[in-house]
Order: structure tokens, then sequence, then C-alpha cells
């Protein structure tokens, strides 16, 4: 009997390979379209400054070695060609080294994007797609059945995304505990998508048990993983029938996809094995070695999760081979959106005609209803969410949007929904507005068509020139 292997997992390993090669190039396409206007040479936060001051030792990256933007636009879509080939299973028609070493490319490309990416790549899932595709490299092909130790291995880690979230779900907000959440939750979340609406005037005992049920998946089921099949099948079904339901509700990124993609090998799907050869004895050796070197790593994130001073998404380590996760630790109850807006007034004056600026993902017209966008990620969308919640989180990056949109950036505006200004036709001062939103209620949107209902609180930036940009709100 070989030890080593799980020839029934064979089918799980393929779907979980050609899903996770799909996530990749999701990935990629989001660097590859939006690195310009966020790290590029004229970037929001330069990858340039960024090394300047950050250590090899401390962010490796082939970018620490050279940069330009050419550069870092070929590595983005060769991440993306090579993302395409494995999911169209190239890796099957490899020899089993080079099948690895093939797995090990997007890794590698995308850890020296991750790793120069300041505030833009410092969500949770770019560590849990690094340590998830960092094990992947080990996962075999068809020239070998699945390794028994690299399946628990990510079931481990799908352990430690679930079992982290419901601790500091527990451990953090009153309301998680009071089951009361997600009276707040679809309306606050960073960016709502087209059902969000629906979620959150859904009636309030559903949200309760919307809640209970969240606290069961996360702080009970994660256990059964490890349990005999059928149970650890159970398990999985559960947690992918929980993670499609945050899909509906949400614009995520890849979040809620990544975990569903983590759960498949803890599946017994059926089918018949096809014969395949001993693991070689090198294969082995290496995996074993691996695998010691990840419990090893575990040490601190497990630390951290049993830590009543509990803290979300962090490495531990430079190449992100065991993170730690978590999310939602607070629920926030008001919702704010900083509104950006420019005119072309010589002089900025109560009456001016100022127009708002459309983003891709964030609400702004009370009109327009939220859209789909997740598992891609928009990520200034995102930091937009942040910077409403404390100006703090744009100290270091708001002041250089508004100074890219005074001259009409390409990069920049292409990361928007839509400008107000035609390309030779700049603003001449720029502002941002702090507003209240909230959802609107059922009488409302069948008067109005309205989505929103939005109240003005308080200047966020004043109206800022080219000649003199406020780098603090």
């Amino acid at each position: 009997m070989d030890w080593f292997t799980a020839p029934d997992y064979w089918l799980s390993r393929l779907v979980f390979q050609r899903a996770l090669a799909g996530l990749y190039f999701v990935a990629f396409l989001a660097a590859a379209l939006q690195f310009r206007a966020l790290i590029g040479e004229r970037g929001m936060l330069p990858v340039r400054r960024f090394v300047a001051r950050v250590p090899f030792r401390k962010a490796p990256s082939l970018f620490q070695l050279h940069y330009s933007d050419r550069f870092f636009a070929g590595c983005a879509w060769t991440g993306c060609g090579v993302a395409l080939a494995l999911a169209a299973g190239l890796d099957s028609w490899l020899p089993l080294w080079a099948g690895m070493l093939l797995w090990l490319v997007p890794w590698l490309l995308y850890l020296s994007i991750v790793n120069v990416g300041q505030t833009w790549y410092g969500f949770g899932w770019e560590s849990l797609l690094l340590e998830v595709g960092f094990l992947a490299v080990f996962l075999g092909n068809d020239e070998v059945a699945p390794p028994i130790v690299v399946l628990l291995l990510l079931r481990w880690i799908l352990f430690r995304v679930e079992f982290g979230a419901g601790l500091i779900k527990m451990r953090g907000d009153a309301c998680w505990r009071k089951l009361t959440c997600l009276y707040h939750h679809h309306e606050t979340q960073p960016m709502p998508g087209p059902l969000s609406w629906w979620f959150h005037h859904l009636p309030r005992p559903l949200h309760r048990a919307e809640a209970a049920a969240n606290h069961v998946t996360q702080l009970a089921v994660p256990f059964f993983l490890f349990a005999p099949q059928p149970i650890a099948t159970a398990a999985a079904s559960l947690m992918i029938v929980t993670q499609l339901w945050l899909v509906l509700s949400g614009n995520f990124a890849w979040l809620n996809w990544i975990t569903i993609v983590l759960a498949v090998p803890a599946l017994h799907l059926p089918g018949e094995a096809p014969d395949v050869p001993a693991a070689p004895l090198w294969y082995e050796v290496v995996v074993i070695a691996v695998a010691a070197l990840l419990l090893g790593l575990s040490y601190r994130p497990v630390r951290n999760m049993l830590s009543r001073r509990q803290i979300m998404n962090r490495s531990f380590d430079p190449l992100h081979l065991v993170n730690t996760y978590g999310a939602f630790g607070s629920v926030s109850r008001i919702r704010h959106e900083v509104v950006v807006e420019g005119t072309t007034d010589d002089v900025p004056r109560r009456d001016s005609q100022w127009k708002e600026y459309e983003f891709k993902g964030k609400p702004g017209d009370p009109h327009r209803r939220p859209r789909q966008f997740a598992p891609y990620h928009l990520r200034l969308d995102w930091m937009m969410w942040f910077a409403a919640l404390s100006p703090a989180y744009a100290d270091a990056w708001f002041g250089t949007m508004v100074e890219r949109l005074l001259e009409n950036d390409p990069a920049t505006l292409r990361l928007l929904r839509h400008s107000p200004f035609p390309a030779d036709a700049p603003p001449r001062y720029v502002r941002a507005r702090l507003f209240r939103y909230r959802f609107t209620t059922w009488r409302e949107r069948r008067e109005t068509g309205a989505c929103w209902e939005r109240t003005y609180v308080r200047d966020f930036l004043p109206p800022t020139r080219l000649a003199g940009v406020a780098q603090r709100p």
C-alpha cells in the first residue's frame, strides 16, 4: 500500500488546480491593468521609491533587482499567460519536475508583485493566494497521485482561514455575539454588489440566522475537515455553500472564491482513479521537507489565532508561506463615502459647477446600482472605502491621486468609470467631500429608482489646484 499518496483524490486535485490557475489569471490581470497609476513610475506609491528604502530580505522581489513599467507589465502579462496554460492543463503534459517548476513561476511572479505593492496589496487574500499557490507547486501532476500530506496542509489553510475569521468576530464587535451585525453589514461593506440592497432588506430574524450560521460554519465545522469521509466532504460542502452566499451578497475580490477552491481538495469526488506509478523518492523527500517547514512556520500564526489580542491578515515571513487571516472583526453602523469633484472655474466659488468623478465599483451616483466585479479586485475603490473610515488611510496616496486628476493623467483615469472632463481640458480645482450613504427603503426606491440616499457630512479635502496639492485631507 502506498502510504504517501491518495489516488481517490485525483479529481479533487484536478478541479483545484484548474480553479486556482483561474484565480491566478484574475490576480495577474488586475495587476497588469492597474499598476501604472498605483505603483508605476508615476504612480501614487511608486515601486522605485519603495525599494530604495526597503531591503531585499524584508521584501524579496524581482523588482528589487530592476524596475521599469515595461518590465512590470511583462511580468504581469507573463503571469496571465502561465495561468492560462495551467488552467488548460499544460502541467499534465510535462514531467513531474517540469510541472512543479511551471507552478512555481506564477508564485514567484505574484510574490514579487505583492512584496512591492504596499498599501494596494495589503489585503488578506493576496497572502492567501501566495500560501495556497506555494502548496500547489508540490501537489503533483498526472505522473503521481495526490500526496496525502499536501492535501492535509491545504485543509490546514482552510481551517485557519475559517476558524481565524470566526474567532476575530467573537472577540471583536459585540454585534457578532448579539447576532445583529448583519443588520448593518450588507449596507456598510466595502463594495456592495447587485444583490446587497436586497440582502440588507431581508427580515431581521433572517439576519440573525445568517450570523448564527456563520458562527457554526467558522467555529465548529472546520474541525470536521480532518474527520474521515464522508464527514470531511460534508464539512467542506457546507463551507462552499456559505461562501457562495457571500459571493451573492457582496464584492470581496477573490476571497470567497479562493476559499471555495481551498475546500475542493477536502471533497471526495466520485470517479475512477487512473493507474499511476508510485511517487519517486526525490519527490517524497521534497514534499515531506516542505511540510515540515510549513508546520514549523505555523507556530506564530497559531499563537496569534489563539491570542486574546488576535490580529487579522498578517504575514509572519517575507515569502508569505504561512499567514494569519480574518475579516470584519468589527462592523460599521454608518456608511461614509468620499466623493471627488472637479471644476474648471479659475476661482472656486459656492456657485461653481462641480462635476463628480465616478468610480467603477464604490457607491457614487445614488441612482447607479452596484455592479458585480468580484473576483476582480478594484484596488483604488477598496482604498477609497478605507479613506472614508479615516483620512489616515489616505495619507500616503490621496494627494498624489488628486494631482493626477488635475493633470488628467490617462493611467489614473482608466481606474475610474467616468471622468467629467475632456482629455484636453483638465479641471482647474479638485475637491473631496464626505457623505453619509444609506440604502433607500422599499418605498423610496419605488418612488425615485435610487439605491442610495446620501447626506453631506463635511469637507474631506478643500478645493486644491495643481500648484499646491495638499498631501493630507
